[in-house]
Formats: C-alpha cells, sequence, structure tokens
C-alpha cells in the first residue's frame, strides 16, 4: 500500500480514498450527533424503561465500535502520520477512554466528539473567515481581560474599603471581603439585577452617594473596556477579509497571467503552423511547376 498523506485532495489508495470519502465523513458526523443525543438521553434512564434503557446503551456500544473500527482504519492508512493532527488525537483519547473497563462514568467525553462538527467552519467560508478572525484576536483580547480586571481589583479594594464595615449581613455578603467585592462587581459590570440586587441594599445601608461609584464602574468596563472586545474582532474581520480579497485578486492575477501565458502559448503554435503550410503550399507548387 502506497503511503497515505493527511491532505484529503489527494489519495494513494482505494483504502484512503474511501476514509477521505464525503460520504464517510458524513457517515461519521452523523454517528457522532446519534451518540451525543444517546448520551443526554440516557441521562433520563430512571424515567425510562429498563428494556428502553439496554437499547440506548447497545446502540452507544455499537457506535463506540464503530469510531474503534474508524480509528483503526486511519491508523492503518496513515500509519504514524495519523498523530500528526491534533484532530486526530483527540478522537484517539477520547475513544481510547470509552474502551478503559469501568469508564462508564467518562462516557460522557464521547460526546466531546461532536465537536468534530466544527469542521464545517473550514468548509464555509465566511464561517472560516469569522473563525480565524476571533482566533487572531485572542492575544488583544487576553491585553482587554488584564485592562480589565486590573479595574475590577481596584473598584473592589475601593468597595470593600467603603461597604465592607457594614453591619448588614446583605451588604457584608456582598462586600465583606476582596473576592466577595470582585464577584459583586462583576454583577454590575454584567447589569444583571445590579440595579436592586446590589446598589439599592448599598443605599438602603446608609450610602446614598453609593450610585455615583458605581455608574462610574459601569460606564468604564462596561461602556469602554467591554467595547474593545467588539472593535477589536471587529478589527481582525476587516483584516482577515482584506486578506481574504487580496488572495482572490492574486488568484486572479495568476489565472489571467496564465491565460496570457498560454494565448502566446496558442498564437506562437498558430504562427507555426501557419509557416508550416506556407512551406507546404511552396513545395506543392514547386513540385507541380517541375511537372
Amino acid at each position: 500500500m502506497a503511503r497515505a498523506t493527511l491532505d484529503e485532495t489527494t489519495s494513494n489508495s482505494g483504502l484512503e480514498a474511501a476514509i477521505e470519502s464525503t460520504w464517510f465523513r458524513n457517515l461519521i458526523t452523523s454517528l457522532i450527533i446519534i451518540n451525543a443525543i444517546i448520551l443526554g438521553v440516557l441521562t433520563y434512564s430512571e424515567f425510562m424503561s429498563p428494556p428502553t434503557v439496554k437499547t440506548l446503551q447497545m446502540l452507544d456500544h455499537a457506535i463506540t465500535l464503530a469510531f474503534v473500527l474508524e480509528i483503526s482504519l486511519k491508523l492503518i492508512v496513515y500509519r504514524f502520520d495519523f498523530f500528526r493532527s491534533g484532530w486526530n488525537w483527540f478522537d484517539f483519547i477520547v475513544v481510547g477512554i470509552s474502551l478503559v473497563p469501568g469508564g462508564v462514568a467518562f462516557s460522557v467525553l464521547r460526546a466531546l466528539r461532536v465537536l468534530r462538527v466544527l469542521r464545517l467552519l473550514h468548509v464555509v467560508p465566511m464561517m472560516k473567515r469569522i473563525t480565524e478572525a476571533l482566533l487572531k484576536a485572542l492575544p488583544g483580547m487576553g491585553a482587554i481581560v488584564a485592562v480589565l480586571s486590573l479595574l475590577t481589583y481596584v473598584y473592589a479594594v475601593m468597595a470593600t474599603n467603603m461597604y465592607g464595615n457594614s453591619t448588614n449581613e446583605e451588604v457584608q455578603q456582598l462586600f465583606g471581603d476582596l473576592p466577595r467585592s470582585a464577584f459583586s462587581l462583576f454583577q454590575v459590570m454584567t447589569m444583571d439585577g445590579w440595579r436592586f440586587e446590589v446598589v439599592q441594599k448599598v443605599i438602603d445601608d446608609g450610602h446614598p452617594w453609593a450610585p455615583l461609584f458605581f455608574l462610574t464602574f459601569i460606564f468604564v468596563a462596561s461602556f469602554a473596556v467591554l467595547n474593545l472586545f467588539i472593535a477589536l474582532v471587529v478589527d481582525a474581520l476587516a483584516a482577515e477579509q482584506k486578506a481574504a480579497t487580496t488572495d482572490l485578486l492574486e488568484d486572479i492575477e495568476e489565472d489571467v497571467e496564465h491565460a496570457e501565458e498560454e494565448r502566446d502559448e496558442i498564437l506562437a503554435l498558430l504562427a507555426s503552423l501557419r509557416s508550416e503550410m506556407a512551406e507546404l503550399r511552396a513545395a506543392v507548387q514547386e513540385n507541380r511547376a517541375r511537372d
């Protein structure tokens, strides 16, 4: 058997062509989705009859065997090149866990194979561009998270000093120490019930100017810093779109150049044919003249 490659556009054997075919990938993806549904339904096993539970478990085992067969075929075809792909490592580990004796408790990990549906991100061009933009924006997001964490820490220290010494038990639960203050400020930042669950309790505890403190935090953290995430993603998406447009233009230029080269070759061939035809006519006329 010829040595296979992980390039799905080429195949060196019939088995490799079958594994890399569309119908095989669709079959495995369907089994992944079915397996995920079965695992979800089995979480309600106490409400189902024993025969139904047994049937679902048998289907689960059958699908697991199908996954084992898939991994085995890929190991036969790709050999050690199989482990050059991160997705292959993921599949190998997840299927291996499902085969460990007593590993039923980890059977939910097999549902993680449904993540292979994310291969659609590489098929749909728009989804691919968005995914690549998000990945490229991660370093910048880390810097924004660091700024937001520092800002939250400063406000948490201030809130603990101002409101943490209260005798009110509810306020103590909100700002009694630094971790509680940071968590309460995170709730304020998300604006989830911040008015009555946080701010109003502080006001009722004798702090009428507390809204100014929390409003400044909301304006800085929610309206300013968090919007930087959106700006960063949009900028990365625009850069990715620009790169995609540049690549498309380069491909078009290459196609035009290739077409021009082919046109020049065709014109040269036609000129050569005309020259040969002229020589042939001259030879025929010369023969007729001799006759």
